[in-house]
């Protein structure tokens, strides 16, 4: 499944792959916030071609005003939920620095969306994570804090969409170049969140993003991982759009094909704004649609950041998270030297955040992990060796 011109791996510490992946899953969500919701053919039209960078609110200065964005502040660099998110489970593992499960997102997750208000760049304002993440994360407080449902279950009755997987990136970060045990965690922790292809899918981006890290990966290693993971429908979402993917010389040229490749998985349906009768329902068949699409960037740009970032942001439909997941996974590969310096400051300086500290926060804490994982891992060696009668 090698793609023509796939780049070949870098030789990055794990320092530079989680900060390439943080901020790069960052800055690929402030480019495709103000497009979020449209059609390729909208965003084209809109923009007198494609995107090519980090672009203004899609109403202009009516943006308090404009529905069905208002009041959000989508463009010029404002990161959106799932930066949010992905930022709120780092300082969880800050918290914990160890590996997660259900249990953490009920007593570590859910008090930083209720209890610790912070700049919402969306909002402009001062603000609790909760008055701004959507609907499917609000599921997490309803039914852990107010609800008291056991952690492990929670996720069952909510919405299936990409609320968990949007998120996911720290997982496979902590979890550097082992894809099965990102895969193992996130599934664990994206119980209390999501179920059916919502949950596999957030497993697999987790893994995803593990291979990613892997010191020989490309985007065709980091694909083939997904696919030896990856279960029911989202395995096969996986495999027709990358099948279509690798024979795409650009983005360009992929928009169509790729969205033709995902629909039939998709359970959304053609016009994003006003989704199926059967939309976000469990199914074994189905798969959300964001991380075919970004693996499908993915492989089309080769691992090139940019390439793979603007050919999801010019996607459209949920393109934020599309262009979180490309830009994680080109970041793991070729570090934050890959991504275009002008947008990373820009995206700090609009969102007012520090692109940085999540990265030098998740870079101890994985080191601080697989420390405790090399010493369990000793214990159980030297106790099985016992059980086995072996020296």
């Amino acid at each position: 499944m090698t793609p023509t011109g796939n780049r070949p791996p870098t030789a990055l510490t794990l320092d530079e792959r989680i900060r390439g992946a943080l901020v790069g899953a960052a800055v690929g969500d402030a480019l495709g916030g103000p497009v979020e919701g449209r059609s390729a053919e909208q965003i084209a039209e809109r923009h007198g071609g494609r995107v090519n960078g980090i672009v203004g609110p899609w109403d202009g200065d009516a943006w308090r005003t404009a529905r069905p964005i208002a009041p959000y502040y989508k463009g010029d660099g404002h990161v959106t939920d799932d930066t949010l998110m992905t930022h709120a489970l780092v300082r969880v593992y800050g918290v914990v620095r160890d590996h997660l499960d259900a249990y953490s997102v009920a007593d570590h997750l859910v008090p930083e969306l209720i209890a610790n208000p912070r700049w919402i760049p969306e909002l402009q304002a001062e603000a609790l994570p909760l008055q701004r993440v959507f609907l499917a994360e609000k599921w997490i407080v309803a039914r852990l804090h107010y609800g008291h449902v056991d952690p492990r279950e929670a996720g069952s009755g909510n919405i299936v969409n990409c609320g968990a997987a949007m998120y996911m990136a720290p997982v496979g970060l902590v979890n550097a170049a082992h894809p099965r045990a990102a895969y193992a965690e996130a599934l664990d922790l994206a119980g209390a969140h999501q179920s059916s292809y919502g949950r596999e899918a957030a497993g697999v981006f987790a893994a995803a993003v593990a291979a990613a890290c892997a010191p020989d990966a490309t985007p065709a290693t980091v694909v083939d991982t997904c696919l030896s993971l990856a279960k029911d429908g989202t395995r096969a979402a996986i495999e027709a759009v990358c099948e279509v993917a690798v024979r795409q010389p650009d983005f360009e040229t992929a928009l169509a094909p790729l969205r033709a490749a995902v629909a039939p998985f998709d359970t959304v349906g053609p016009d994003y704004r006003s989704p199926s009768l059967g939309a976000r329902r469990p199914s074994r068949l189905h798969a959300i649609e964001e991380l075919p699409i970004a693996l499908g960037m993915l492989l089309v740009a080769g691992g090139d950041y940019r390439h793979a970032v603007l050919g999801s942001v010019n996607y459209g439909r949920d393109c934020d998270s599309i262009a979180t997941m490309s830009g994680a996974l080109a970041g793991a590969l070729h570090g934050e030297a890959a991504i275009p310096a002008a947008w990373v400051k820009t995206v700090a300086e609009a969102s007012r955040l520090d692109l940085h500290a999540p990265a030098r926060t998740l870079t101890d804490v994985a080191r601080e992990v697989f420390a405790r994982d090399t010493a369990r891992r000793r214990a159980h060696e030297a106790a099985f060796a016992t059980l086995a009668g072996t020296p």
